[in-house]
């Protein structure tokens, strides 16, 4: 069992064990992952899938002098592992603790910084032309899996690296296939005749033999090629990859070490772009994993015994949106729902059974997903677009371009908004205010509760023009419990509380950490007015300006960076309407990226919780 008192601490511990050894330790890493993940929560199917592959790697490539990318990068906690990283893994996705991915503050292992897919081979590239450029020598290597290959920016880097002839090697981590034994036997006997250094001389001395002989040759050596090519279609399953300009080595199994190791070593030989298909079975290890690995990529807590994840089971945000759409879509035959790779994560799975007709995941593909759903609503459907805040961002333009200027009824269901907690700066969804709110035609809606939600999703449906909603992950904060009689109207502000000495207007879950606030504050003596704002676009001009007039302070409060978000929202109203002699304070995330912790932890550090509210109205009195 590996054990933290184990030697195995950087890869040069690992570069002369034998296959043997190194199997051995496989196990033990596998162990070490699900015993200490199980406590911490983290990403570990997929790590489970890469042991082999990694101690590969590492055995083969002299890293930290070559370099490894990891696309994602949630599957690099093996990498962690074997530089150094093994003691700190009581701190996985932690405050202050072991980031969930590669962070290049962390380690001079980790090359390049990630979190979101299919970026790998573009760093990769970057990294090999610069060191073309200083004339340096090193090899390089991205890490990317069939699920980010589906990512277009992908297959944008494989059309450039494969044109470049720049030394890089690609390893495909395939986990969606049953390794097939003759197909594997014959794909290892090709790989090897191409990467011989005398087939490769034999190829290209016959080539130019042949362009040699006058006209007849050239019409040989175009026949030759032409069958050559049919033939390789037949024979090589790379072969789109080999028409990128890559020479694909594969399928390798992902889990013989030896293998691994040999076409690693031979991938060093060959020139120009290498890709090589490594076959891996996600959760491998843990039986539970590998029988779900869907449930087991990103877990809490849970029982390592029988699989059952510990802690609250509060219905969540996205499970009362997935409910909610298919009562409504039930009704309406025109709604389609659209989601890029994360039907469960979003809630969408009993959707996509209940109407597999009308559902749609194009994939880990946002731009193609929002720009689809703009198809789908010239074509007469209501498209309700399922994706995580942080994810979002890569479809700024289409949002923009092929959505709003067109003023088209697509429906943004804008899940994990705000602090998402432990996988850190990359997945935390603070930004989609900022990024929203500017662009013209776009409603923007923030739930304070999950009833709240359904009543937003309802209406958003019949709006006839883009519309986001923003909420939360995880459920509604414990031991806050509303009025909610107050019926959702379209543009419409909701009072929740008048007072007369300050007043704070909140959006979304903001709204239960102020109404708490506002309560205690009231048994202290201070007369606090709550106005939970439901449209951050457009404001309910009105009712805010209406109220904020009968009071000398005024707080915003928001889970989005401070800059361009909703208390920005509230200063322009003011400015427009020459509003001057007002205390006011916008409470949100500074203008820093918000680093990995669990959610009150973050929410202190950041004043943001109902003390940290209270603390904030004190100083201003």
């Amino acid at each position: 069992m590996l054990s933290h008192n184990s030697k195995i601490l950087y890869p040069e511990d690992i570069r002369n064990m034998d296959d043997k050894e190194l199997k051995s330790l496989a196990h033990d890493i596998r162990e070490f992952i699900i015993q200490n993940v199980s406590k911490t929560g983290g990403h570990l199917a997929s790590n489970l899938g890469v042991v082999e592959l990694t101690l590969a790697l590492h055995s083969v490539y002299k890293t930290p002098e070559d370099k490894i990318i990891w696309d994602v990068g949630h599957q690099s906690y093996i990498h962690k592992i074997i530089t150094g990283r093994m003691h700190h893994f009581d701190k996985l996705r932690q405050f202050n603790g072991l980031s969930g991915f590669p962070k290049r503050n962390e380690s001079i292992y980790d090359v390049f910084q990630t979190g979101h897919s299919s970026t790998s081979i573009s760093a990769a590239l970057g990294i090999s032309r610069a060191r073309d450029i200083n004339k340096d020598d090193f090899h390089v290597v991205a890490v990317i899996g069939d699920g980010a290959l589906t990512g277009g920016m992908a297959f944008e880097a494989l059309n450039d690296a494969g044109a470049s002839n720049t030394n890089l090697t690609v390893i495909l981590n395939d986990n969606q296939m049953s390794i097939s034994k003759n197909v594997g036997s014959i794909s290892s006997y090709l790989s090897k005749l191409r990467t011989e250094p005398a087939y490769s001389k034999f190829k290209h001395n016959l080539e130019q033999m042949l362009k040699k002989i006058p006209v007849v040759g050239k019409d040989i050596a175009k026949a030759v090629e032409r069958m050559k090519d049919s033939l390789k279609y037949f024979l090589v399953p790379g072969m789109l990859f080999e028409d990128f300009g890559f020479t694909y080595l594969g399928p390798v199994d992902g889990h013989d070490i030896g293998m691994l190791k040999d076409v690693l070593l031979r991938s060093k030989k060959i020139k120009g772009p290498v890709l090589i298909h490594v076959m891996t079975k996600k959760g491998k290890g843990y039986n539970l994993a590998e029988k779900r690995p869907d449930k087991f990529h990103g877990v809490g807590i849970f029982d390592v015994d029988t699989g059952e994840f510990l802690g609250k089971s509060n219905t969540t945000y996205s499970e009362v949106f997935g409910d909610e759409l298919i009562k409504l879509a039930q009704a309406d035959k025109n709604i389609v729902a659209v989601t890029a790779a994360m039907p469960e994560g979003t809630g969408l799975t009993n959707f996509s059974r209940n109407f597999p007709d009308r559902f749609f995941d194009v994939g880990i593909a946002e731009q193609h997903a929002v720009t689809m759903a703009a198809g789908l609503a010239v074509s007469g459907m209501k498209p309700v677009v399922a994706v995580y805040s942080t994810f979002l961002q890569r479809a700024y333009d289409q949002i923009l371009h092929d959505v709003c200027i067109q003023n088209l009824p697509v429906v943004l269901a804008i899940d994990r908004s705000g602090i998402v907690g432990d996988d850190g700066e990359t997945h935390q969804g603070v930004f989609d205010l900022s990024f929203l709110r500017h662009i013209p035609n776009i409603v923007i809606m923030a739930p304070k509760s999950t009833k709240e939600l359904r009543e937003m999703l309802s209406l958003s449906l019949k709006l006839n023009c883009p519309v986001a909603i923003r909420y939360p992950r995880g459920t509604d904060i414990e031991g806050i419990v509303f009025n909610e009689q107050v019926k959702l109207e379209p543009y419409k502000a909701e009072v929740i509380k008048r007072g007369k000495d300050v007043l704070i207007i909140s959006c979304g879950k903001m709204t239960a950490f102020a109404y708490k606030a506002a309560w205690d504050l009231g048994n202290s003596g201070i007369d606090v007015g709550l106005i939970n704002a439901r449209f951050v676009k457009p404001l309910d001009e009105n009712t805010l300006l209406n109220e904020i007039k009968n009071y000398r302070i005024v707080v915003t409060i928001e889970d989005n960076v401070i800059k361009g978000g909703f208390g920005s929202g509230i200063l322009e109203l003011l400015s427009q309407h020459n509003i001057s002699d007002k205390k006011i304070k916008t409470l949100g995330f500074p203008d820093e990226f918000v680093p990995q912790g669990n959610y009150s932890k973050l929410f202190d550090k950041y004043n943001l919780d109902s003390k940290g509210i209270i603390k904030t109205i004190l100083n201003m009195l």
